[in-house]
């Protein structure tokens, strides 16, 4: 005979599983999970492509240049931010950098031919290309304001990698098609005094939510330093030493970047974190070489692309690692690079 206690420990046990059952589901689903799920190692390869990108840009997405060998090298790709290494939708349109927000995107795209040509591309809400404005040098670095409104590009006029010291930068401010200002024509302090040296570089722009407040990278030679602009005063004040390429969190307390290992020999970047209400630099875990401008998942994650060893150099993932210098690596989108995260999804 099944008493009273025996049906309610059965009912439990029903519940407990029922419930188990829906956790699964709502992790695989990314319904209530804590983060995304990462793909697990480069041999996995990218989840498969053509998928309608209409419906990743209507939920939280990352925006990226492809790097799978073949026809969709180089091409402007799609992937949901709840599942970065799965099903991608891959565009016809080719970027050498690219950027983008819920409103817009910019392409910076290379026109193929003796000599090659270059472009900044304007892209609206669904990633189609509505305006293109010409661009002097190799395309380097591309940025945007979260409102989409304020576009920069960074492109080699000499040169061709902050490797060296024998490199000359363009970096331009840009709305809509119209360039705000060459950061050549700022006026740059640094320790008080005028930045005047012949031979100074600017590169790395990220923008604050202000509309007029942005941090890039100055640099005479080797030495290189974090300033903070302004748009309106049309000035450019150094704040720290041995930063590059910043990137400002969604929330504005941190900045992320590429700090400087050695002075001498072959060049070698660990990526650093910066409270800047504290001045608390922290070293993330990952202790490889990173050249790119990184970009955050979320406040407390950061995505930037590494190049394959050996013969699948031309290949780049994108990986994610802890901001706060904990955890280990992860890949989080293989064959991929410049990645770009649109938080809210296209409405």
């Amino acid at each position: 005979m099944i008493t009273t206690g025996t049906r309610i420990g059965v009912l439990i046990g029903i519940s407990v599983l029922l419930l188990g059952a829906t956790g699964v589901y709502l992790v695989r689903n990314g319904l209530g999970a804590p983060g995304p799920s990462w793909a697990g190692q480069p041999s996995d390869g990218p989840g498969p492509a053509g998928t309608d990108p209409a419906g990743l840009l209507g939920v939280p997405h990352i925006v990226f240049r492809s790097a799978a060998l073949g026809t969709d090298y180089g091409r402007l790709a799609v992937v949901a931010v709840a599942d970065p290494g799965g099903p991608r939708a891959v565009l016809d349109v080719d970027c050498e950098r690219v950027y983008a927000t819920a409103t817009a995107g910019t392409c910076v795209a290379a026109r193929r031919g003796i000599p090659p040509r270059y472009a900044l591309v304007r892209l609206d809400d669904q990633l189609r290309p509505v305006a293109e404005q010409e661009l002097a040098g190799l395309p380097s670095r591309a940025r945007m304001s979260s409102d989409g409104t304020l576009a920069a590009t960074t492109t080699f006029v000499s040169g061709h990698s902050y490797a060296g010291s024998s490199f000359s930068t363009e970096t331009v401010i840009w709305r809509d098609d119209h360039p705000v200002g060459n950061l050549e024509d700022f006026r740059a302090i640094v320790d008080g005094r005028p930045l005047t040296a012949i031979n100074r570089n600017f590169w790395g722009v990220t923008f604050a939510a202000d509309g007029d407040t942005f941090y890039a990278t100055a640099a005479v030679g080797d030495q290189t330093w974090l300033v903070r602009g302004s748009l309106s005063d049309r000035t450019l004040t150094a704040i720290r030493e041995n930063v590059e390429c910043p990137s400002l969190s969604p929330d504005g307390r941190a900045i992320a970047y590429k700090k400087r290992l050695s002075a001498t020999g072959s060049p070698a970047w660990r990526i650093a974190v910066l409270d800047l209400a504290s001045g608390t630099e922290t070293m993330i875990a990952d202790e490889r070489s990173v050249d790119d401008q990184v970009e955050w998942l979320d406040d407390d994650h950061l995505l930037y692309a590494i190049s394959r060893p050996g013969q699948e150099a031309t290949v780049t993932d994108v990986w994610v690692t802890p901001a706060d210098g904990s955890g280990t690596p992860q890949i989080a989108i293989p064959e991929a690079g410049s990645p770009a995260v649109v938080r809210g999804g296209v409405r």
